[in-house]
């Protein structure tokens, strides 16, 4: 039959009834064409009923009556079985069929209508007919539909995720050889085009979000593999075509390399050495997410060497014959296909996608005899060139384009070609951890088979040997963020690829073997000696195998992985800019340096390779030597040295057992070329990093302190030197730490003091303070440090600095050092009349308090320098207020006698002092009446009354007042209001 229908009961559940469903399937040559079913369920796939019902089909066929079409049935009947049939049928469905019914006996009862004008009746429950098209159900409005909902939620809510599955699902159909795949392909594209957010990306001159690029790559890459279907029709080929050059016009349609044009050669050009590469970008063509597809389309499976290779594994030649000018097979007989590598792998990659595995292997063989061949002839070219190469040391680099981070991941896809055919398939595989990530695959050898001698050769070593060429291919850096960011992306994930396989014996001299040609290699590898300035860095790769290599050949993989530490691109420096801050690069023109924006994370990729050698090397000093000078000749950024000597002191000094001294000293070393590198210029880790340093040279022991304290001015600042590096090697803990005995303390204390005294010689606004604390044990270098600061006091240091220095004195027993240090102070000090908050204030009233307690003649010495460095009113009288209070000289100095009185403000040295007061409250007086609002007529009234106290200390302290009330209510008579208040409080 053409036609299956039947009910479907799902079972009740705890909180759903038993539901029955009525469900109609048609199908054509054993597909499903057409799908109804009572769920209503709305979705791109088939809903359980309908599955349902199928397995039961398949499984039961003998449960399922078989009936002739339906029009067979009518046949049978005469007239009056007719009329009965249609009128029960009627009478069953009246509602949903009786206006059928009616509209339909009119129209046969009506001579010249369309229904009369066909020979025969429609039949659902009959076949089609062998022309008609036939394909599986696909509800294409659902398509649209979930593809529109998903680009809307813009990558959130796991839409990418399910964009991904929608691409699986086409990748699917194609391998199943559903005609569908294309179409269900043609749908999502289209609404990919219709995206909204395309338009304002557009306009807004801002590259497409980094998700949705994975997308419309994945797009690209799919739609290649449609065209280049090896049995699809031309008409079918040329449809799409059509379709993807309209969509390729388009304004917004998205760019291949993510910004503007590429100069990546057309697919079907094997590629020659093209001088194109420095090309103004302007000149290049357009090249859209489809251009390749488009380019595609050209693209024959006809040729009679390609036929053969792909279909049969013994094809093979004992004669060593060219066609023309190509190569057709190996020394070996074996054929080779000599077609432009990413190409070439779209090939494999459209066999396997449309089901042809055994095919795609065959000529994932091909290619890699091919590059393998080429990798030889290169090899050999080299060997000739090497000398003039290595003394220009640098090289044209042959290969233009990358394969990894190419569009068309030709790399990836034949390494997953090979890898599939060595799959062990468990029992289990299906199912997920609950975590849902899926285990490991789990790979066995395959041998591959061919037609020439056994080569003893597995599809898995291939695999790991393809991967490792294609990753050591030296290439150039793309143009732009995107292609350069694409290029570590897929490096990372062909890596990760790389870390499932297990590596046997078969395996380890698999990737010995290529790893010496790499490092022999010369231009066409980038782990050769000498590369390309803009070459793509093997950081990355070099990290892989160097971890790979080391249980079975650590020569190899030190030797590898030192070679891989250089940058190139930062070797050579700039005219303009400072290599140390290779970060400015970007934004040079990109003549002089190239842009690029993915330098950041190289740079980090480049330390991870030097930590992973670093850990690897703990406890042999020659392996340590070498990799430290690696480090401190390849690595150009101060942090990420400071990183690398973190790490270095972590790995050395385990928490559960004994440091290691020689993993130690290269930490020591590299905190010191930290040191070196930011000295002069600013680091906002600087303290940490100095801070850090000291740790370190702590662990390494007592001569590595001695070490930096004596070589202090090429590593710190005088200020880290004496704050930072000089305070902690004497503070208690280090002692404790180190647990030195007295003549190492006195070697660690002589070297600090002596540093002490460089520092503030060098810098005494900031050190001297610091030089006399570290000082203080040893009289002769705290004299010594002391009269540094009274040579400087006078020109280079500021008030604040010295009444520090003169607190500390008298707080360490020295009052007449402080007194000194106090009255310099103040003759760089200037307080006007309205700086009443002045933080020097408190300075002002202790050096007074300090003068006042050691005896009149040290208080008759500072009061002309405080009247005339201060001019503040009320600063001056609370100063003449506590002298009034006690006697002088109460600070006890021996040898001195005191009389026990009061001072009388009559006489010097007060008498200066309150003159100075009274004229300072007259001028801020006039000062103040200048510009006065009336809203501080009563903070003003309480200013003069304060005033009056201090004139009433002198002898005629009265007459002066009232003269001054006088003086003013004639000057400022103009201010009736506050002279008003002035007559009430003063009279």
């Amino acid at each position: 039959g053409f036609h299956l229908s039947g009910t479907v009961t799902e079972p009740a559940t705890a909180t759903e009834p038993e539901m029955t469903y009525k469900v109609a399937i048609s199908f054509d040559r054993c597909k499903i064409t057409s799908v109804t079913c009572g769920c209503g369920n709305k979705d791109i796939f088939y809903c359980a009923h309908v599955v349902a019902l199928s397995l039961y089909r398949i499984r039961k066929p003998d449960q399922v009556k078989l009936r002739l079409p339906i029009s067979e049935t009518l046949f049978q009947m005469n007239r009056d079985q007719l009329q009965k049939f249609v009128q029960y049928l009627i009478t069953a469905h009246h509602t949903e069929v009786l206006p059928t019914a009616q509209k339909l006996a009119d129209e046969i009862l009506s001579s010249n209508s369309e229904i009369n004008q066909v020979h025969g009746a429609p039949d659902p429950t009959a076949g089609a007919s062998i022309d008609d098209e036939n394909c599986w159900h696909l509800d294409e409005e659902q398509v649209r539909e979930q593809v529109k909902l998903f680009l809307s939620q813009g990558g959130y809510y796991g839409s990418g995720k399910q964009l991904n599955s929608m691409f699986a699902k086409v990748r699917e159909m194609l391998r199943m050889r559903d005609s569908n795949g294309a179409r269900m392909l043609t749908l999502i594209t289209e609404q990919f085009m219709a995206d909204p957010r395309l338009s304002l990306w557009r306009q807004q001159g801002t590259g497409i979000t980094e998700k949705c690029r994975q997308l419309w790559d994945e797009l690209g890459a799919l739609w290649v593999c449609v065209v280049l279907n090896p049995h699809c029709k031309l008409e079918e080929k040329s449809c799409w075509l059509r379709q993807l050059r309209k969509w390729g016009e388009m304004d917004v349609c998205p760019l291949e390399d993510g910004n503007y044009g590429n100069e990546l050669p057309n697919i079907t050009n094997a590629l020659t050495q093209s001088s194109g590469h420095s090309q103004d970008s302007l000149a290049r063509p357009r090249r859209t997410v489809f251009t390749r597809a488009i380019e595609g389309c050209d693209l024959h499976w006809q040729d009679s060497h390609l036929q053969r290779i792909i279909s049969s594994d013994f094809y093979v030649s004992h004669s060593y014959q060219r066609e023309g000018e190509s190569l057709l097979f190996n020394s070996q007989g074996q054929p080779l296909w000599l077609e432009h590598v990413p190409t070439a792998c779209a090939r494999v990659d459209a066999l396997r996608s449309h089901g042809y595995p055994r095919e795609a292997l065959r000529l994932t063989v091909a290619i890699i005899n091919t590059l393998r061949l080429q990798q030889q002839r290169q090899l050999e070219i080299y060997k000739h060139q090497k000398k003039e190469l290595l003394q220009r040391g640098a090289t044209t680099i042959t290969n233009l384009e990358g394969w990894v981070g190419h569009p068309l991941n030709p790399i990836g896809c034949l390494f997953l070609t090979l890898t599939e055919a060595c799959r062990l398939e468990e029992e289990n595989c299906l199912e997920i951890s609950d975590a849902g990530d899926s285990k490991p695959p789990v790979y066995q050898h395959v041998p591959v088979v061919t037609g020439s001698q056994d080569s003893g050769e597995s599809y898995l070593s291939l695999a790991l040997e393809v991967a490792l060429m294609g990753m050591g291919q030296q290439r150039v850096m793309p143009e732009g963020l995107y292609a350069q960011d694409k290029v570590c992306r897929n490096e990372e994930q062909i890596i990760a690829r790389l870390q499932d396989l297990e590596l046997d014996p078969v395996l380890v001299q698999t990737l010995r073997k290529q790893c010496i040609l790499l490092l022999e290699g010369g231009p066409f590898s980038g782990l050769g000696e000498v590369i390309h300035r803009e070459s793509v860095p093997m950081h990355t790769f070099a990290k892989y195998l160097f971890s790979a290599l080391l249980p079975h050949d650590a020569d190899l993989a030190y030797k590898l992985a030192l070679r891989a530490m250089r940058l190139p691109v930062l070797e050579t420096t700039a005219p303009s800019g400072d290599v140390t801050h290779p970060h400015h690069l970007v934004s040079v023109v990109p003549s002089r340096y190239p842009r690029w924006f993915t330098l950041g994370h190289l740079e980090s990729q480049q330390c991870e390779l030097a930590s992973t050698m670093l850990t690897a090397a703990k406890g042999d000093m020659l392996r340590l030597r070498t990799v430290l000078e690696a480090i401190q000749k390849n690595i150009h950024s101060s942090s990420l040295i400071f990183k690398l000597a973190q790490d270095a002191f972590k790995i050395a000094t385990p928490a559960d057992s004994n440091s290691d001294t020689t993993l130690l000293n290269v930490a020591l070393e590299l905190g010191l070329q930290v040191m070196r590198m930011t000295l002069s210029t600013l680091n906002w880790r600087r303290r940490e990093m100095v801070r850090w340093l000291v740790t370190c040279a702590t662990e390494v022991g007592v001569r590595a302190l001695v070490s930096i304290l004596q070589s202090w001015y090429s590593l710190f600042t005088p200020t880290e030197a004496t704050s930072i590096v000089a305070a902690t090697v004497m503070s208690h803990n280090t002692i404790l730490r180190l647990s030195l005995d007295y003549p190492q303390r006195e070697e660690l204390a002589s070297c600090a003091r002596t540093l002490a005294l460089q520092c503030a010689m060098k810098d005494p606004q900031n050190c001297a303070l610091s030089a006399l604390t570290l000082c203080e044990k040893d009289h002769i270098a705290f004299e010594t440090a002391y009269q540094i600061v009274i040579d400087a006091a006078s020109t280079g240091m500021t008030y604040t600095q010295l009444f520090t220095i003169a607190r500390y004195m008298e707080h360490r027993g020295y009052p007449l050092r402080a007194f000194k240090l106090a009255s310099l102070a103040m003759t760089h000090l200037n307080l006007a009349y309205n700086q009443d908050t002045h933080p020097a204030i408190n300075d002002v009233l202790w050096a007074c308090a300090l003068s006042h307690s050691l005896g009149k003649n040290e208080l008759a010495a500072i009061i002309p320098l405080v009247v005339k460095s201060v001019h503040c009113a009320t600063v001056l009288s609370d100063i003449l207020r506590r002298c009034t209070m006690t006697a002088p000289g109460l600070a006890g100095i021996p040898g001195r006698r005191n009389s026990g009185k009061l001072m009388s403000t009559d006489k010097a040295p007060l008498r200066q002092l309150l003159d100075a007061t009274i004229s300072a409250y007259i001028n801020t007086t006039h000062s103040r009446l200048t510009h006065i609002s009336p809203r501080h007529y009563g903070e003003f009234i309480e200013f003069l009354s304060k005033a009056r106290e201090t004139f009433l200390l002198a002898q005629d302290g009265h007459i002066q007042f009232a003269q001054f009330i006088d003086n003013l209510k004639q000057i400022y008579k103009g201010k009736k209001k506050l002279m008003l208040l002035v007559r009430e409080r003063f009279g």
